[in-house]
């Protein structure tokens, strides 16, 4: 007789699930090995990512301004006085974020323009590879060398002494632009480079049979074209009489020609040239000499070089100031003794009002 198992006993023969074992301390240490790595990975991504964020949020500077990097400043130099001018936050973050540029060793010295809001990454670049900031100075036309050497030494940021004085008339007169820190005699040099430039440009449009054959003899009537009007129209027509008058072997008899031979350059005369100032026995005296003086008695510009080889076509020989700042201007003699006169009724005139 056969007997149905007990159900609710167990079977002995039947395989029994392993008991759970508890984990055992390198396994502990692994996992938390790994969820202190991934803290470590978040808070570093969320260091850098707020680094970052710095180095390229909107800076504090209020108001455009230049700051000036010395000659060797090392990438703390340039850090601290950035920081110290405003232009960034933090001199950590720049510096830290420059090194992971790698440019750090390409930052140049000069004067840079920062401007308002500049970031730290834009502060970067523009120290790396920026525009320095140009500055200008303007030499008028018609100054002498000594007179132009004694406006640059009022020029602001140039540097050095002039070593030399120009010869007249080497220096054209031009706005010219600079860096801070350029000394004085690279900037005589340009002025040198550009004179020579306008000469030989000038040269080579001149017109043919002019009464003299040289470049220098060209830049000698260009600057007494230059002292003798200041007015557009009239350069080539004062250029005419001069060359009219040197093909006639007359004598120019040009009043800046006399003052030079009194000052030498050194300054303005000061006062009226007198009668006798006429007399004076000096080569620059064109009352007393023919032909172009022996130099030039100013650096003239462009519009009086190009007139003093393109003259007007004209049978004039006499100019007088026509008391409006501009020229009579006259073919025969007669007809400038009439001018003169009347020129000198109306400087009685204004003689008269000035008192």
């Amino acid at each position: 007789m056969s007997t149905e198992p007990d159900p609710s006993t167990p079977d002995s023969g039947a395989m029994q699930p392993a008991a759970k074992q508890p984990p055992s301390a390198l396994g502990r240490i692994f996992r938390w090995t790994l969820a202190l790595l991934a803290v470590a990975v978040v808070a570093s991504a969320a260091v850098v990512g707020y680094g970052y964020w710095q180095f390229t949020k909107q800076g504090p500077l209020e108001k455009s301004i230049t700051v000036v990097i010395p000659k060797r400043a090392n990438l703390d130099t340039i850090a601290r006085r950035l920081e110290r001018r405003g232009v960034i936050e933090g001199a950590f973050v720049f510096k830290t974020w420059v090194r992971l540029h790698g440019v750090h060793q390409r930052l140049r010295a000069g004067e840079f323009r920062f401007p308002r809001g500049v970031s730290q990454a834009q502060a970067m670049r523009i120290v790396e590879k920026g525009k320095l900031v140009l500055r200008r100075f303007t030499i008028p036309e018609g100054l002498t060398s000594q007179q132009i050497v004694g406006r640059l030494k009022q020029v602001r940021y140039l540097t050095g002494e002039v070593s030399k004085v120009p010869a007249e008339g080497a220096l054209l007169p031009d706005t010219y632009f600079y860096v801070r820190g350029e000394s004085r005699d690279s900037a005589i040099a340009r002025m040198r480079r550009a004179m020579q430039k306008t000469l030989d440009a000038a040269w080579a449009r001149r017109q043919k049979g002019l009464p003299f054959a040289t470049k220098q003899k060209a830049l000698i009537l260009a600057s007494i074209i230059e002292k003798e009007t200041s007015k557009k129209g009239e350069r080539r027509r004062v250029a005419a009489v001069f060359v009219n008058r040197l093909r006639k072997g007359m004598l120019l008899q040009t009043d800046p020609t006399v003052i030079y031979a009194i000052t030498k350059g050194k300054g303005p005369l000061g006062r009226r040239l007198l009668r006798r100032d006429l007399k004076v026995d000096d080569a620059y005296n064109t009352y007393k000499y023919k032909g172009l003086p022996p130099g030039p008695i100013a650096n003239p510009g462009r519009a009086a070089i190009l007139a003093a080889v393109t003259p007007l076509m004209t049978k004039e020989f006499y100019f007088v100031a026509d008391g409006t700042g501009g020229h009579a201007f006259a073919k025969t003699k007669k007809e400038h003794d009439r001018n003169v006169r009347r020129w000198r009724r109306i400087r009685r005139e204004l003689d008269k009002r000035n008192r």
